[in-house]
């Protein structure tokens, strides 16, 4: 889940995106590539959701190794046929581990990817993480601007058009048969992934 770490300035060079073997791996997929990580540029990413299709667009200059791990579990279909975990009404949507548990990951980490300058407006896709260093496969979408610190690499945001899917999501509120805490709850409805393509 996002924490509140202390923010770390640490970008990483694209051309020394590291993927480390870390804890088990939720469903099993290959390390990302780590030669000629692309740069620059965008991509499309298109979340089908049992709410309707989600469009995401990364930005690559952003957080290259990131956008790049992102793109690689993609195309290892690792986020298909899983549902976003958790849900806290007016703050994020949290997607991204198969296990639905919250502590799931792709069975490796790789360094964050920030400026001190990130900011989280509504529709803003950033890494969940656990603390510095440790992003893996979780993300969040922003529901709200919000205050959060710059410590959660920024992947891109959602297409104003597919925040009306997240709302519709979030609006049905909290399952009742899962526990809701001060982190949130599972959703309802409708955040169920059948897959994830890119464009």
């Amino acid at each position: 889940m996002p924490t509140v770490p202390t923010p770390t300035t640490t970008p990483s060079a694209a051309d020394a995106c590291q993927y480390l073997p870390s804890g088990q791996a939720a469903k099993p997929v290959d390390l990302p590539p780590t030669a000629d990580v692309l740069q620059t540029g965008t991509v499309t990413f298109t979340m089908h959701l049992t709410a309707g299709d989600v469009a995401m667009t990364f930005d690559r200059a952003k957080a290259p190794c990131a956008v790049n791990s992102f793109a690689s579990l993609v195309l290892q279909t690792y986020f298909d046929n899983t549902d976003c975990h958790r849900l806290v009404q007016g703050f994020v949507l949290q997607c991204g581990d198969p296990t639905a548990t919250g502590t799931g990951g792709p069975g490796y980490s790789f360094a964050d990817e920030l400026t001190g300058s990130e900011t989280y407006s509504r529709g803003t896709v950033a890494m969940a993480n656990a603390g510095p260093n440790t992003n893996g496969s979780q993300f969040f979408i922003v529901l709200a601007d919000s205050n959060l610190p710059p410590s959660y690499d920024v992947l891109g945001s959602v297409s104003p058009e597919s925040m009306t899917v997240i709302d519709a999501i979030a609006a049905k509120g909290y399952d009742p048969n899962h526990p809701v805490t001060q982190q949130g709850g599972w959703p309802a409805w409708g955040a169920h992934i059948d897959s994830v393509t890119a464009s």
